[in-house]
């Protein structure tokens, strides 16, 4: 109890009753895949507008997966809001490992490296020049300007340069004194979609004197290619502050719906996305098919991956690529995934991600019939089908469990959501005093958001004692679950299921008096 040492009137505030659970989000992506450019410590993007600045756009390169930009542009046309990308490069040993280019400036020891690994930073130029309030004895300042090439060489004629570069970063008055509010690494660091500059340990504390002319980074390295599994799943680097890759995604709670493009071609890459959400239980991996499976008896995905955190899609998809400016066949997850945002957005995460339009495709690789479907929907196979007068769609709302409580993909994805919002939603109850009255307001926090829930339209039932109940007492947990510092609340609740076979049976009726039965 309080301790009071002073006689006195003390006024004291405390909490009763429930206090709310506020739903998790369930529509953020983490995205994982090869990029033209840009860092490899995963970035939150918001927009198409904003992956082109940081990764650069679509992109030919020998040996690498293109399809990661055409995918996340999908995922922002269909719907999709926030995503997380996590650039892979290669990562085997030294002499087989990415790395990144850099330059050390003249008559200074700062250095310039690219924010990422990769040979496209030796396409990164740097100019150095007087800042335009540059007072050499009382305020010296000076100004860098950054170049990019997507191809060819670095031009090093400023002019030419200015007008051949695809993209360019000028940072004017820039200071070498760490306590000017024009310091180059407030400036440049985290602002530059290019570079990161650094200052050594022996650094002269004068202003760079060049180069005047534009230089390119050099010692730029993709490492080894084509990238394998261990590559995308960057285990060596699970320190903080350092982790990469899906060991990276990881760590980031937000992310909800996880892929990465043409997994399944990969050896590993599928089943280490599933064990992730397996694992964590809090997100949902989106797989698809390998390119060019026209051979539907190949289509058994569930003998290769079983389980309720994964989903299946097939076949391919055409999308314009602004290079060939031809149709280009790509995976179809990063469409699908910004069809679950906008649905989770729209209508909220029990509604089955299905009978969807998807946006920005032109045709699909496949055309699939409805005697198809018949053999591939039972598999676990979930098609894109084009139907005249309505477009292409998704026709498919399965997850890969042969469990049928857990083969619709709203069911598993709602437990998500309504276990991860119960779970961030009642820290406050660790440590409290474990008795009657605490068991009483867990059970009143979660009856007001599992109501909700139902409100919402995601339970069944006309009422909420049909839809869910919540019990927490001592018929939960024994003396000994008490002695033992544990609190034990069991919870049923009745999702919804989506109406996969919508059937009308309809029969010929002589007239006269209305059959009720």
């Amino acid at each position: 109890m309080p301790e009071y040492l002073s006689p006195g009137v003390y006024v004291e505030e405390f909490e009763i009753g429930a206090k709310p659970i506020e739903g998790v989000g369930t529509s953020t992506a983490g995205f994982l895949g090869e990029t033209e450019r840009g860092p490899t410590e995963p970035r939150l993007i918001t927009g198409w507008l904003q992956f082109q600045r940081v990764y650069g756009g679509h992109f030919v390169q020998e040996k690498v997966s293109p399809y990661l930009p055409y995918c996340v542009e999908g995922f922002f046309s269909n719907g999709g809001a926030r995503c997380y990308v996590a650039r892979v490069v290669g990562a085997g040993p030294d002499e087989e490992k990415a790395k990144k280019a850099g330059l050390k400036l003249d008559n200074n020891s700062l250095t310039i490296t690219a924010v990422g690994e990769g040979t496209w930073g030796n396409r990164v130029g740097i100019k150095v020049g007087k800042g335009t309030f540059n007072d050499d004895e009382k305020n010296p300042l000076f100004r860098l300007r950054v170049y990019y090439w997507k191809t060819g060489d670095v031009e090093g004629d400023p002019e030419k340069a200015d007008e051949s570069a695809d993209l360019i970063e000028d940072f004017d008055d820039l200071s070498v004194e760490s306590t000017s509010d024009d310091y180059f690494e407030n400036k440049v660091n985290g602002i530059s979609n290019l570079i990161i500059i650094t200052k050594e340990a022996d650094d002269s504390g004068v202003l760079p004197e060049g180069p005047t002319d534009v230089t390119p980074l050099a010692g730029g390295v993709d490492g080894k290619l084509p990238l394998d599994a261990d590559d995308y799943k960057r285990e060596d680097t699970d320190l903080p502050g350092q982790r990469l890759g899906l060991t990276a995604l990881h760590a980031i709670d937000e992310v909800a719906i996880l892929y990465a493009p043409n997994a399944d071609s990969i050896n590993g890459l599928a089943n280490a996305l599933i064990k992730s959400c397996e694992k964590l239980k809090d997100r949902f991996a989106i797989i698809d098919a390998i390119r060019g499976e026209s051979n539907k008896d190949n289509l058994k995905p569930r003998d290769g991956y079983e389980t309720m955190y994964a989903a299946f899609y097939y076949p391919w998809i055409k999308v314009y690529d602004s290079i060939t400016k031809l149709y280009k066949p790509i995976p179809p997850g990063g469409h699908v995934a910004g069809i679950y945002a906008r649905s989770d957005i729209e209508r909220g995460v029990h509604k089955a991600p299905a009978n969807e339009k998807v946006r920005g495709v032109k045709e699909l690789e496949f055309q699939i019939t409805k005697g198809e479907q018949d053999i591939l929907n039972p598999r676990g196979v979930n098609c894109i089908r084009f139907f005249p007068g309505r477009g292409i769609r998704v026709w498919g709302a399965r997850t890969l469990s042969s469990n049928t409580l857990w083969k619709y993909i709203n069911v598993r994805r709602l437990f998500i959501f309504i276990e991860e919002s119960i779970e961030e939603g009642t820290q406050w109850v660790v440590f409290e005093p474990n008795d009657q009255k605490l068991w009483a307001r867990v059970k009143q926090t979660i009856t007001q958001f599992l109501t909700r829930v139902w409100r919402d339209g995601a339970l069944m039932g006309s009422t909420p004692e049909e839809a869910f109940f919540v019990k927490c007492d001592r018929t939960t947990m024994t003396q000994d679950d008490i002695d033992n510092g544990r609190l034990i609340c069991i919870i049923g609740i009745a999702p919804v299921k989506p109406a996969e076979f919508v059937i009308f049976r309809i029969a010929q009726w002589q007239g006269g008096s209305a059959v009720t039965e």
